[in-house]
C-alpha cells in the first residue's frame, strides 16, 4: 500500500513517512532509497527508526524510483514516486516473507546489504526452514544446522561458534528462553511457528548479553487479517524394521488469522512427535522403545491504539520417553523412564511516540520440570561389552525464571551524523530445586572381575536461587550514509558472584563507493557468560565413595571420598574477548558472498579441579575445588556464497575452517563416571573442516515441481579412550570419529485438488548411505574396542502438507 499526502513546506524538499507491516506494527531497520527515474543514481537513502519513521532530504523535486528493503520482508522494488516541491509524505506497508505456492519466473532477487550492522549476522527465514530437507523437520533445533556457524554434535546438542550450549544467549520474541538451570537451548518449537532466526556473533549490540558464543534471536509468526491454516504429515505411516510397526510420526498443525480484523490477531502452532526406536544389535523383544512429544505455541497481538501494541504468547512443551537411552551398548534394563515439561508465558507492551521514540516493557515466566526413573533399584555396571544393571540415577528437578525487561528507543539525534540511541534493563529471578538419589556404579574388566566401584553417600535434595540484573546503552552512529559506528556498554550482575561486569562493544561497517554492493565490517567486544547455577549446587549434593580392586577382584584399601568445594570467598565472572572482521559483497547475477573471521578467547571460566593434581586412589580422598581456571579458544574463517532467486527459490554454499579447544574439556561431575587428569584438548564438537550447502530450485520445464537438497561434510568429532577403571588414557579427545557426510535429495510437487492447496515431498536422507556413526566402544580392554555404532543409514522420507483453501 502506498499513499501520497502533501506535507508542509520544508527548508529543503523533504520526503518523510512511516513503514509498517500488515498489522500496522512499525518496521524498523528498513532501507529506503530514492533514485532519479532517469540516470538511476542513488540520490538519497535513510534507515527507518524503531517506530518505522524515516526522513530524506532532496535537492530538487521530480520523478523518483522508490525502493524499500528489509530482510524477512518482501521488498518494494523501484516504484515510481512523484516528489512535489512542497515535500511528500509516504505511508508504506511491507509484507513478511511467506511460502509462495504458485510457480514463478526464476530470476535473481535483489537483496540489501545491511550496511549499518558491524556484527556478523546469519539469518534463516520461515521459507528456508520449510524448504531445506534436514532430518526431523518438525523441530527448530534440528533446522539450525543449516546456519554456517552452527554445529550439532553426536548427542544432538547445538553449538554456535564453537561454544557449548550454555555459552550462547537464546532469545524468543525479545525474552530469554534458555533453560534456567543450565542456560542451554532445550525449548522445542515447530518450524512453522518461526518467522525468522538470526545468529549474531562477534561485536553484537549491547542489548544482548550472557552469551560469549553469540545470540540466537527467534522471531515467531503473527497472524493477519487473512485466515490461514495448514497441516503437515498428518497421516501416520508404517515400516518393516524387524517386523511391521508404526513408524516415526511428526504431525504438525497451524492456524492463524484475525480475532478482530484490523485490531487483534492470533497464531497457533502445534506439533506432535512419535519416535519409534529399534536397535538392530539387540534381541527381539528387548530391541525397541518409543517416545511422545507435544509442543504448542499460541501467539497474539492486539493494537490497543495506533501507537500502542500488546503482544502475548504461551508455549507448552511435554515429553514422555520410557526406556530412554536404549542402544547397542545400553540394553533395556539400563535405561530410564523420562518425563519433562515446560511452560513459557510472556507479555510485552509497546508504545510509540512522535519523533520516532519507542518504549516497551515486558514480563516472561519460564517453568521447567523433569523426572528420571530407572527400571529398578540397583547399580550400573560398565563392562568392555557394554552396560548392564540399572541406571544409577533417580531424579526429580524443577527450575524457573521470571524475567522483567524494559527498552527505550530515543528519537533520532542529529550530531555529526545520525545517532540512534537505545537503552534498557532486565531483571531475572532464577530458582532451582532437585531431589536426586544416586545408587552407584562399577567398572568391570574383560574377565568380569571388578576394577572400580563407586557408591553415593548423603542426600541429593537441595535448592538454589539467584537474581540477575543487566543494564545497557547502545548508539548506532551513522557518520555518513556509507559509514556506521556501533558503540555500546553493558553491565551485568548476579547476587551469586556479586560482580558488576562491564561489557564494552565497538564495531564499524563501511560501504565504499556509491553502489552499496560491498560492505567491510569488524568489531571488538567483551562478553560475559551467564552464571551456571548448577555448578554451585555440587558441594551440597551427594558424595561419591570409590573402591578399587586388584587383578583378582579383591579390594585395595578402604574407599576414598571425592568432595566438591566452592571454597574461594570471591569468584570472577567468565568472560570472552570477541573479535570479528569480514567483507560482504553482492556479485553479478545477484550472488551474495561473505568472507568472515571470528576469534573468541574465553577466560576465567568455571571448572572443578583437583588442587593436588591427583585422581582418587585407594585410601586417598580427593577434593575438587571450583576455580576460574578454564580457558577456551575458538577461531574460524568462513566463506559463504548465496543466491536468492525470485520468490522462494535459493541456494547457499559455505566452507568453515575452525578450531575449538579448552583446558577443561570434560566437566567433572557426579553423573560422569570418568576419571580425568589431563583435561586439555579439542572440545567434543570441534570440527576443523565443515562444508555445508543447500538449495531449493525449480525442476526445468515444469511449473509445479521443485528439487531440494542439503549437503553437509565435516571432520569427525573427537572422543577419548578410557581403561577398565574409567580413567582417560592419553590426551583427552585424542581420537576422532570417521568423517561425517550427508546428502539429502528430495522432489516436491505443489498442486491444487478438491479446492485446496497441497504439497507432496519425497526423497532420500543420506542418499549415499554413508555411515555417520555417533557411538563408539572406547574401552581400551574391550574385545570390541573402537567399534562404531549408530548413525542414520539411507532412509526414504515423505512429507505431505495441506496448505489451506486454494484461491478461486
Amino acid at each position: 500500500m502506498l499513499l501520497l499526502v502533501p506535507a508542509n513546506c520544508w527548508a529543503a524538499i523533504a520526503v518523510s513517512g512511516r513503514i509498517t507491516n500488515e498489522n500496522n506494527a512499525p518496521v524498523g531497520g528498513a532501507k529506503v532509497e530514492l533514485r532519479r527515474e532517469t540516470g538511476g543514481l542513488v540520490r538519497a537513502a535513510a534507515i527507518t527508526d524503531p517506530a518505522g519513521e524515516f526522513q530524506i532530504e532532496l535537492a530538487e523535486p521530480g520523478a523518483y524510483l522508490l525502493t524499500v528493503e528489509r530482510k524477512d520482508y518482501f521488498p518494494i522494488p523501484a516504484r515510481p514516486v512523484e516528489v512535489a516541491a512542497e515535500g511528500t509524505e509516504l505511508h508504506l506497508t511491507l509484507n513478511p516473507v511467506r511460502e509462495v505456492f504458485q510457480a514463478v519466473e526464476v530470476t535473481a532477487e535483489p537483496q540489501p546489504l545491511e550496511t549499518d550492522q558491524a556484527a556478523s549476522v546469519e539469518r534463516v527465514t520461515n521459507t528456508q526452514l520449510l524448504e531445506v530437507p534436514y532430518p526431523s523437520t518438525n523441530n527448530l533445533k534440528n533446522a539450525l544446522r543449516i546456519l554456517p556457524s552452527a554445529v550439532q554434535d553426536n548427542a544432538g546438542r547445538l553449538h554456535l561458534n564453537g561454544g557449548s550450549e550454555g555459552q550462547a544467549h537464546y532469545v524468543l520474541d525479545g525474552f530469554n528462553i534458555a533453560d534456567p538451570l543450565t542456560a542451554r537451548f532445550e525449548t522445542r518449537l515447530s518450524v512453522e511457528a518461526v518467522q525468522s532466526v538470526e545468529l549474531l556473533s562477534g561485536a553484537y549490540p549491547a542489548e544482548y548479553g550472557k552469551g560469549s558464543a553469540g545470540t540466537l534471536v527467534i522471531n515467531t509468526v503473527t497472524g493477519d487479517d487473512k485466515l490461514r491454516y495448514n497441516a503437515t504429515n498428518f497421516i501416520p505411516g508404517f515400516e518393516n524394521h524387524k517386523g511391521w510397526t508404526l513408524g516415526n510420526w511428526e504431525p504438525r498443525f497451524n492456524v492463524s488469522g484475525p480475532i478482530r480484523r484490523g485490531k487483534a490477531w492470533f497464531s497457533d502452532s502445534t506439533y506432535l512427535q512419535y519416535v519409534n526406536t529399534v536397535i538392530d544389535e539387540l534381541p527381539k523383544g528387548q530391541d525397541r522403545t518409543s517416545s511422545w512429544r507435544l509442543s504448542n505455541l499460541l501467539h497474539g497481538q492486539v493494537n490497543l491504539a495506533p501507537s500502542n501494541i500488546l503482544f502475548a504468547s504461551l508455549l507448552v512443551n511435554l515429553w514422555v520417553a520410557p526406556n530412554n537411552g536404549l542402544g547397542a551398548l545400553t540394553p533395556l534394563p539400563t535405561t530410564a523412564d523420562r518425563r519433562a515439561r515446560q511452560w513459557f508465558a510472556s507479555v510485552k507492551d509497546q508504545i510509540y511516540f512522535n519523533g520516532g521514540a519507542l518504549l516497551e516493557a515486558g514480563y516472561a515466566s519460564n517453568r521447567t520440570f523433569s523426572r528420571e526413573n530407572p527400571q529398578g533399584v540397583g547399580i550400573s555396571e560398565f563392562t568392555p561389552y557394554g552396560q548392564r544393571g540399572f541406571s544409577f540415577v533417580n531424579a526429580r528437578q524443577t527450575s524457573s525464571r521470571d524475567q522483567f525487561l524494559a527498552n527505550a528507543f530515543l528519537p533520532l539525534l542529529q550530531l555529526a551524523g545520525e545517532h540512534r540511541l537505545k537503552a534498557g534493563f532486565d531483571i531475572d529471578l532464577l530458582n532451582y530445586w532437585q531431589n536426586i538419589n544416586r545408587t552407584g556404579f562399577e567398572h568391570f574388566r574383560a574377565n568380569d572381575t571388578p576394577a572400580r566401584s563407586v557408591r553415593f553417600l548423603g542426600n541429593g535434595r537441595l535448592s538454589r536461587s539467584m537474581v540477575e540484573t543487566g543494564i545497557y546503552a547502545q548508539d548506532s552512529w551513522r557518520v555518513r550514509p556509507s559509514v556506521t559506528i556501533e558503540a555500546g556498554l553493558r553491565t551485568d550482575r548476579d547476587d551469586l558472584l556479586k560482580n558488576w561486569n562491564l561489557s564494552p562493544r565497538l564495531g564499524v561497517a563501511w560501504a565504499p563507493g556509491r553502489s552499496a554492493n560491498t560492505k567491510l565490517f569488524g568489531g571488538y567486544a567483551v562478553v560475559y557468560d551467564a552464571t551456571n547455577l548448577q555448578l554451585f549446587t555440587r558441594p551440597f549434593d551427594q558424595t561419591p565413595a570409590t573402591t578399587y580392586y586388584n587383578a583378582e577382584g579383591l579390594e585395595q584399601g578402604s574407599p576414598s571420598l571425592l568432595f566438591y568445594r566452592v571454597a574461594l570467598p570471591h569468584y570472577a565472572t567468565p568472560r570472552a574477548t570477541n573479535i570479528n572482521a569480514g567483507i560482504e559483497q553482492r556479485l553479478p547475477g545477484g550472488i551474495f558472498s561473505r568472507l568472515n573471521y571470528l576469534h573468541r578467547r574465553g577466560r576465567r571460566g568455571f571448572t572443578y579441579f583437583n588442587g593436588a593434581d591427583l585422581a582418587p586412589e585407594p585410601d586417598v580422598n580427593a577434593v575438587y575445588d571450583l576455580g576460574n581456571h578454564r580457558v577456551d579458544r575458538y577461531h574460524a574463517f568462513e566463506l559463504t556464497l548465496r543466491q536468492p532467486l525470485r520468490q522462494q527459490y535459493e541456494w547457499m554454499l559455505s566452507y568453515r575452517k575452525s578450531r575449538a579447544t579448552s583446558n577443561a574439556v570434560m566437566d567433572i561431575s557426579l553423573d560422569d563416571p570418568l576419571i580425568v587428569t589431563d583435561n586439555a584438548g579439542p572440545l567434543d564438537w570441534d570440527a576443523p573442516h565443515r562444508v555445508m550447502g543447500w538449495f531449493y530450485l525449480p525442476v526445468p520445464r515444469t511449473k509445479s515441481w521443485a528439487v531440494a537438497s542439503l549437503f553437509e561434510y565435516h571432520s569427525g568429532f573427537p572422543f577419548s579412550i578410557q581403561d577398565e577403571y574409567g580413567r582417560i588414557q592419553g590426551a583427552v579427545n585424542s581420537m576422532r570419529f570417521p568423517v561425517f557426510a550427508e546428502l539429502n535429495l528430495h522432489l516436491e510437487k505443489k498442486f491444487r485438488a478438491m479446492g485446496y492447496k497441497w504439497a507432496w515431498r519425497f526423497g532420500f536422507n543420506n542418499i549415499t548411505n554413508h555411515r555417520n556413526y555417533n557411538v563408539v566402544n572406547n574401552n581400551l580392554q574391550a574385545p570390541g574396542f573402537l567399534r562404531y555404532y549408530g548413525g542414520q543409514s539411507r532412509a526414504f522420507n515423505m512429507r505431505f502438507r495441506w496448505l489451506g483453501r486454494a484461491a478461486r
